[in-house]
C-alpha cells in the first residue's frame, strides 16, 4: 500500500454548472491549472500552489462558447489557443486577438465557410461537431494543431483532409503541416519535453483510435502512426517512453518513443482486484487516464469500471517490469481517474468539480 500525500487543494475558479472541470497543463517546471467556461478561460499557476504561495491568475474571454471546440495555454500564461469548428485562434487576456488560422469546417462539407460565430452560434449540428485540438511545446515557441482542411484559401487540398499542422506561436505562420489520413470525430494532444516531438490520439467513433507521432526538424514536420486502436495517456519525465491503453481497457502498454514499439504489458483481468459488490458484470479495466510519477513508476486508475460501485481505487505500476506495486491510500476517497500534473505529482478532480487535489506519493516528501 502507497499513501498519497496531499500537496494542495486549489478552489476551482469557475462555476461547474457553467464550467467545465478544471484540469492542468504541464510543461518541464511549470504547471498550469486550467478551467474553461462558457465566456471566458481561467489559468492558475499551480507551482504558486505547491509552494503554499498567492496564485497568480490569468483570464481569457473567450472567442466561442465552450462546446465549439477546445482551447491549451502557453506555458507562460500569456496566449490561450482556441481550436474551433473553423479556426485555431490565439488569444491575448485582453481578448484581443493575436492570429488566427482558418480551416475547413468540421461540420459537414469541409469547403462550408462561416467568418463569425455568429453565424453558426444557434445550428444544433454546429455544437456537436467533430473536432481537433491544439497543444503549445515545451518552449512555447511552436503550436501543435489538428484541423481540418483546407487552409485559408488553399485551393489545392483534398476535400475533408485532416492535417497536423506546427505553427509558429508568435504570429501563426503555418511552419509544417502532415496529412493525418485519419477521419476525426476528436483529438487530444500529449506534449512531449522535446519542443519537436508530439503524440496526437485521434478518436474515430467506432472505426478506430489512432495514435500519431509527430517530430518537426525545423524544415518538415513527419507524422508517424503507432497503433490504430489506441489512446496515448502519458509521456515519460524523460521522453523515452510512453504510456497507452487499448480501446477495450484491458491492458496498460509501455512503448518506445523512437519506435513506438510496445514493450511491456499489464493486464487489469486477474492483477487490480475487483471492487467490493462487483457480481461479474462489469469488468475491471483501466481508465483513458494515467500519470507517470517518475521515469519508473505510473499512477493508474480502473475508476471507470468502478463508477457503480461510487469508489475510485488508483495504483502504484512499476513501468520496467510492468508489476502492480499495491494500491494508493488517499486520506479521504477520491473521485475520477489520476491526472498527470508533472514534477513527480498527479491530481484528481473532487466528485462535484469544485476543487481540484495535488498528491504525490508520501514517502516523496
Amino acid at each position: 500500500m502507497t499513501i498519497a500525500h496531499p500537496v494542495a487543494t486549489v478552489a476551482a475558479p469557475l462555476d461547474p454548472a457553467s464550467a467545465d472541470a478544471p484540469q492542468v497543463l504541464h510543461w518541464p517546471g511549470r504547471s498550469l491549472l486550467v478551467q474553461r467556461g462558457d465566456t471566458e478561460l481561467v489559468a492558475l499557476d499551480l507551482d504558486a500552489a505547491a509552494a503554499g504561495g498567492r496564485l497568480a491568475e490569468v483570464r481569457f474571454p473567450a472567442p466561442w462558447q465552450r462546446r465549439f471546440g477546445s482551447v491549451t495555454v502557453s506555458p507562460e500564461g500569456e496566449a490561450a489557443v482556441f481550436a474551433g469548428v473553423h479556426a485555431v485562434r490565439s488569444v491575448k487576456a485582453t481578448g484581443a486577438t493575436r492570429w488566427e488560422v482558418r480551416h475547413g469546417c468540421w461540420e459537414g462539407e469541409s469547403s462550408h465557410r462561416h467568418t463569425s460565430f455568429a453565424e453558426y452560434a444557434d445550428d444544433a449540428d454546429h455544437c456537436y461537431a467533430d473536432g481537433g485540438s491544439a497543444a503549445v511545446s515545451a518552449d512555447g515557441k511552436l503550436v501543435w494543431a489538428h484541423v481540418r482542411g483546407p487552409l485559408g484559401d488553399d485551393v489545392e487540398a483534398e476535400p475533408d483532409q485532416e492535417l497536423w499542422l506546427v505553427l509558429d506561436a508568435a504570429d501563426g505562420r503555418v511552419l509544417g503541416r502532415a496529412d493525418t489520413m485519419t477521419v476525426a470525430s476528436g483529438s487530444e494532444h500529449t506534449p512531449h519535453p522535446d519542443p519537436a516531438q508530439m503524440g496526437l490520439s485521434v478518436g474515430e467513433g467506432e472505426e478506430g483510435s489512432p495514435v500519431l507521432w509527430g517530430r518537426w526538424d525545423g524544415q518538415r514536420l513527419t507524422a508517424e502512426q503507432f497503433d490504430v486502436e489506441r489512446i496515448l495517456l502519458a509521456v515519460s519525465p524523460s521522453g523515452r517512453h510512453l504510456l497507452t491503453v487499448p480501446l477495450g481497457q484491458e491492458s496498460l502498454s509501455l512503448h518506445r518513443v523512437g519506435d513506438g514499439s510496445a514493450l511491456r504489458e499489464l493486464d487489469a483481468r486477474g492483477t487490480v482486484t475487483a471492487y467490493p459488490g462487483n457480481t461479474g458484470r462489469n469488468r475491471v479495466c483501466w481508465d483513458y487516464e494515467a500519470a507517470f510519477v517518475n521515469e519508473d513508476t505510473v499512477v493508474a486508475g480502473t475508476s471507470a469500471s468502478e463508477a457503480p460501485n461510487g469508489t475510485a481505487h488508483h495504483w502504484l505500476v512499476d513501468v520496467h517490469g510492468m508489476i502492480l506495486r499495491g494500491e494508493i491510500s488517499y486520506p479521504f476517497p477520491v473521485s475520477g481517474p489520476p491526472r498527470s500534473a508533472g514534477d513527480g505529482t498527479w491530481y484528481t478532480v473532487s466528485e462535484d468539480r469544485t476543487c481540484l487535489h495535488l498528491w504525490r506519493p508520501a514517502d516523496k516528501g
